[in-house]
């Protein structure tokens, strides 16, 4: 999968429990394409996708740097730390595509057959789908893989897959899936994209828990070795059945794939410039301009995409005291020179986060459209009068003025909020405004120190705490921090995860991604509404909506986002020369032949 969506397909898979039907309607065309919105760009007469090179090569490895460890080849399982790669030995229902913004094609299922209202979907799967032991994939497969998922699966899966209703296999290679009425227009394309274990090996196993035992897999590379916690390696399956499938023609020309697992970012960026890792995607704006060495081995591009950026932020929870009043977390952002930041540490390379779309569409215009009021309007007495006043915007610190203007705005609010300044430091009831962030990156702690310093000039002290990734992911799963750096992603499609981001019921459970705590009628409201959109002019007008709601409660401390991806490879990989919308897919890139 393209490294730069790894996040998404998590969200991706569903179903429910099933009977056998021996007598079933059967569909009178089976269709190719399945598009949220519109038409699908690729027919059934099309050969390959826009954006590879059939003919590309087969063979030779490239070789990726992790970061940490692992200590389970299970994805899709709660327990443990999954390797890298996985994606590679699972193949769904129907592949998704990066030059659309969501649109699934055939690869298991050949096709489908979906009512106009989209109240049920039926697969018809390829006769040819095989999984590595040759073994053929069938409807009983498909049932398997929803039943287990939606059980033991991760929380997000298990709460889409509820949506469905009943499920029937009609014959060993079709299936249906009927929905609740609680369904949305996004519900068929989520359940395209269910990875498909095999019922011979899982029904025997424990499925959630961690394990290094290789199970029984179907996708277009299989696992070769594991050295566990260190290196996993994935061996293309020559045999691959689905090799030739207008999605995949053009994909997957690597031999092997490798991923070697570094201590941090430092030492994998050393064993990139010494030849041991083949690919880099580089995050770090001041190492892109400072720490690459000029010479014909190592190609640097940046290359522009049309994706919503991660929204990286000093994330406030909400959940706790101070942060609970808004005029807090304005203060604290107005503190945040975020243009010293820029210039200081980042060759003035990236630009202010001010949205939870950067970089696309998606983010809210200056100020609401009649179509946005629409949406807004029915709780405008719950809403900051600003969401229809004012555009949304960051503070700027260009110069002294604003700095000094942007610390007595702060000072302001803070006293407002109760917090006054006694002997230099901000107290409330007799206790100190004092702040933990939590980092999961030592170079974001250069960012950290700064803030800090300007919030000792508001009297506010901020203790700093950088974390190995165990222990940052398990206090952030249970929502155990003040200040958290982390982010949010969407696609250009955005739709069910916006509930998981935002919603009153994501902020009471653990291991969802509401770390802010919102909960809000408005927000959602217009969340649950995203995903119902039926056209894509609606669903862009809702996501406006959000947009400007969420960012006027002022959640977060916004950073920054560059609008293209920072690449660095070894001159014998090649690639297309054409980046779809979405970015690069690493997995239509080759190894030069040798001369």
């Amino acid at each position: 999968m393209p490294i730069i969506l790894s996040f998404f397909l998590g969200f991706f898979l569903i179903f429910s429990s099933a009977v056998n039907a021996e007598d079933a309607p059967q569909a009178s065309s089976i269709s190719f394409g399945l598009a949220m919105h519109g038409k699908a760009k690729y027919g059934p007469e099309d050969t390959h996708l826009d954006y590879v090179i059939p003919e590309a090569p087969k063979g030779g490895q490239i070789k990726h740097a992790a970061i940490g460890t692992f200590d389970t080849i299970n994805p899709y399982s709660i327990k443990g730390k999954a390797a890298q790669g996985l994606n590679l030995v699972y193949d769904r229902l129907m592949r998704r595509v990066w030059d659309e913004p969501f649109t699934m094609y055939p690869l298991i299922a050949k096709g489908y057959d979906m009512p106009e209202d989209r109240s049920s979907i039926t697969f018809y799967l390829d006769e040819r789908a095989r999984f590595h032991d040759g073994s053929p994939i069938t409807a009983a497969d498909i049932l398997f893989s929803y039943e287990t998922l939606r059980d033991f699966g991760r929380p997000n899966m298990r709460r889409v897959y509820k949506l469905v209703e009943e499920a029937r296999i009609i014959s060993p290679t079709e299936i249906t899936f009927t929905f609740t009425d609680e369904h949305d227009e996004e519900t068929a394309l989520i359940m395209a994209l269910m990875p498909v274990l095999s019922k011979s090996y899982w029904a025997g196993q424990e499925f959630d828990s961690t394990t290094l035992d290789t199970p029984i897999l179907n996708g277009p590379y299989r696992i070769y070795n594991i050295n566990a916690g260190r290196q996993i390696i994935y061996e293309r399956v020559e045999d691959y059945w689905a090799a030739d499938l207008m999605a995949n023609r053009g994909h997957y020309n690597f031999d092997r794939i490798i991923y070697d697992y570094y201590r941090d970012e430092n030492v994998s960026f050393e064993a990139f410039k010494s030849g041991n890792v083949d690919f880099r995607r580089e995050s770090d704006g001041a190492k892109w301009h400072s720490a690459y060495e000029q010479n014909d081995r190592i190609i640097k591009e940046e290359l522009s995409h049309g994706r919503p950026e991660r929204v990286r932020s000093f994330i406030f929870n909400t959940r706790r005291v101070p942060f609970d009043d808004v005029r807090v977390r304005q203060a604290l952002n107005l503190a945040f020179d975020f243009e010293w930041v820029n210039k200081n540490l980042f060759y003035n390379s990236y630009k202010r986060i001010n949205s939870v779309y950067p970089n696309s569409m998606l983010s809210a215009p200056a100020l609401p459209s009649e179509q946005e009021l629409t949406i807004l309007e029915p709780f405008r007495a719950e809403l900051p009068e600003s969401i229809f006043t004012q555009a949304i915007a960051q503070p700027s610190a260009g110069n002294q003025r604003q700095k000094r203007q942007n610390l007595r705005k702060a000072t302001s609010l803070l006293d407002e909020a109760g917090w006054t300044i006694t002997d230099g430091k901000r107290l409330k009831d007799g206790q100190p405004l004092k702040i933990e962030l939590l980092l999961n990156a030592p170079e974001e702690e250069k960012i950290a120190l700064h803030f800090q310093r300007s919030l000792e000039r508001l009297g506010i002290e901020l203790i700093i705490r950088v974390m190995d990734t165990a222990a940052f992911r398990g206090r952030l799963n249970v929502y155990d921090f003040d200040m958290v750096s982390y982010f949010w992603q969407s696609s250009l499609s955005p739709g069910t995860e916006q509930i998981l981001y935002w919603s009153c019921e994501a902020a009471e459970q653990e291991a969802r991604w509401n770390f802010a705590g919102i909960c809000h009628p408005a927000i959602d409201k217009i969340a649950a509404d995203v995903a119902r959109a039926s056209s894509r002019e609606e669903l862009v007008i809702h996501l406006h909506a959000l947009d400007r709601t969420l960012m006027h409660h002022h959640l977060m401390i916004p950073l920054y986002y560059a609008g293209f991806d920072r690449i660095a490879y070894h001159s014998h990989i090649k690639r297309p020369p054409q980046t779809p919308l979405y970015g690069l897919v690493i997995e239509s890139w080759w190894k030069a032949p040798q001369k």
